[in-house]
């Protein structure tokens, strides 16, 4: 078995690897070189040093304003889907009738494209401010806590079923010698349940933060960056750099560059720091 696995390998991986290669590699370290250079299509691109990175920092308040709000609703987010995941997860892993069923109601969110969503939630609660004579758009508080209860409503049942799975592999002998010994729930959760679905924990951390950081179309869909771009994220910066601004071009690289190497090192941050909590079973 292991010879022919070996005799057929290349087979199977060669137009893999090749299409990874023309599609993501290649564009990859190209968009590295032209965010040195001022350009308008690949064919004329003119090598300028760093000062598409300079301009970035120094001459667009926009980019860093979109980094802090970004940065802020990322935390936020990390924290309250994983709280609010976590919980629907002991609440259905207690045997409770009918939790096939509401799992499945759960996670349907997660199925729904951004923009379908973004659109969907813009109505939602434009209507529930309409009677007051505002819309989303009115403040950036609005913005900021409608893309909060969008990425919940989104993320929560995907980040629900990872944990249940954690918390089906806890050992049943475990939570019964603890019950035995007179240990309250509270003790069970935070010595017990939590510690052990800490591979659980990583891994919803890592997907929350990376889908957080790099959200587009929803922000696009529900904001649109509005007012006055005090709700525009990272990515959403970036495209309107790209395509919005006439000369930019060069600088909607260097940031997409500066956000790849910012998303990179939290992710690999994030990793480290909960694996390192992680109890080896």
């Amino acid at each position: 078995m292991k010879k022919s696995i070996s005799r057929y390998f290349p087979v199977f991986m060669l137009p893999v690897l090749l299409a990874f290669t023309v599609f993501f590699i290649i564009p990859f370290f190209m968009g590295i070189g032209l965010s040195f250079t001022k350009f308008t299509t690949v064919t004329n691109a003119k090598f300028v040093g760093l000062q598409n990175y300079i301009k970035a920092f120094t001459f667009d308040n926009e980019f860093l304003h979109a980094l802090a709000f970004t940065s802020v609703f990322t935390i936020v987010s990390i924290i309250t889907v994983n709280i609010f995941s976590f919980a629907l997860a002991l609440l259905l892993t207690r045997g409770i009738k009918g939790t096939s069923l509401f799992r499945s109601i759960f996670f349907m969110p997660n199925l729904i494209g951004g923009i379908v969503l973004g659109y969907i939630w813009n109505l939602l609660i434009n209507g529930i401010l309409s009677p007051f004579g505002v819309d989303i758009s009115y403040k950036m508080e609005y913005g900021f806590w409608g893309l909060v209860v969008l990425t919940n409503w989104q993320l929560i049942g995907y980040m629900m079923v990872i944990y249940i799975a954690g918390l089906q592999n806890i050992p049943d002998d475990m939570i019964e010698a603890a019950d035995i010994d007179g240990a309250s729930w509270l003790s069970v959760l935070f010595k017990i349940k939590i510690p052990m679905v800490m591979p659980s924990i990583t891994i919803c951390m890592f997907l929350t933060l990376t889908n957080t950081f790099k959200m587009f179309d929803q922000n696009l869909a529900l904001t649109k960056g509005a007012p006055d771009k005090a709700t525009e994220m990272l990515a959403l910066n970036i495209y309107n750099t790209f395509y919005g601004r006439v000369g930019w071009q060069g600088v909607g690289q260097a940031k997409a560059v500066v956000f790849f190497l910012i998303v990179a090192f939290i992710a690999f941050a994030q990793l480290k720091l909960t694996t390192q909590k992680e109890v080896e079973q």
